[in-house]
């Protein structure tokens, strides 16, 4: 998460934007090869596409709940046992749970894909579909809610890269590599499901990365932002003994 990489997200997010923009052709050309190659009139390849974007799906899902699920279970354990250290250090949850809410979450899926218009690839009047095709940068279309722009299981699929950024030094290129592995097949799998165009799945990891980025430096590079793990296990403990407190206060009423 260093400056070097995020000037080369930046040059791909400029390329990407210019070229389908200019051609805007290329997404549905990638469209149209995709629908041919799913029709019924090739019903053994539809059968093996259909299984392995189904596969694929159901996979990243579950490693995306997995790694959802760590920072979320350090936090309910800290507050439940407040003495016992926190299974995972509490600046990195905090860093995993926001850069996931605020990427995948905020930006992507609430302000985006609800408010951009874009209708997706199988809503196409060009494959059986009632709606016209807009190129991305056009933000009025025929699609009301839940649009094409930007892929959503695409952006989830590139969150990875938060976790793989908290790797041991030794370990972290291979972790970015996974990461980026793994947010290309989802994005593969959802433009073979016909589910989004290129351009959505590049867009999505583009800003993923960015918002990953920005939270990074602001709780590992930044000092005047920066929060040790012991200043939020200590809030974490306060909170805790609050809430102890409250319920206590809670059950005594109800007994009186």
């Amino acid at each position: 998460m260093n400056r070097t990489s995020l000037i080369i997200v930046l040059g791909v997010a400029v390329v990407a934007g210019l070229g389908f923009a200019l051609y805007p052709g290329i997404d549905l050309s990638i469209a149209q090869g995709v629908y041919e190659a799913t029709n019924v009139s090739n019903a053994t390849i539809a059968r093996w596409l259909l299984l392995i974007t189904s596969t694929v799906r159901a996979i990243g899902l579950w490693v995306e709940i997995f790694l959802t699920a760590l920072p979320i279970v350090a936090f309910v354990v800290k507050l439940a046992l407040p003495r016992t250290k926190m299974l995972i250090p509490g600046r990195a949850a905090i860093f995993l749970l926001s850069s996931l809410a605020i990427g995948p979450g905020l930006l992507v899926n609430v302000a985006l894909k609800n408010h951009w218009e874009r209708p997706r690839p199988g809503q196409l009047l060009q494959f059986g579909g009632t709606q016209h095709f807009v190129p991305w940068w056009e933000p009025i279309g025929d699609c009301r809610k839940n649009c094409s722009f930007v892929s959503g299981e695409a952006s989830a699929a590139f969150w990875t890269l938060a976790p793989a950024a908290l790797a041991p030094a030794q370990w972290r290129p291979f972790a970015y590599a996974a990461a980026i592995a793994f947010g290309s097949s989802i994005s593969i799998s959802r433009i073979m499901a016909g589910g989004h165009f290129l351009s959505d799945t590049i867009f999505a990891g583009v800003f993923t990365f960015v918002v990953i980025w920005l939270l990074y430096a602001i709780f590992y590079r930044w000092k005047p932002t920066q929060l040790g793990d012991d200043v939020i296990e200590t809030a974490l403990e306060r909170v805790s003994a609050y809430c102890r407190m409250a319920w206590s206060k809670l059950i005594h009423r109800g007994f009186n």
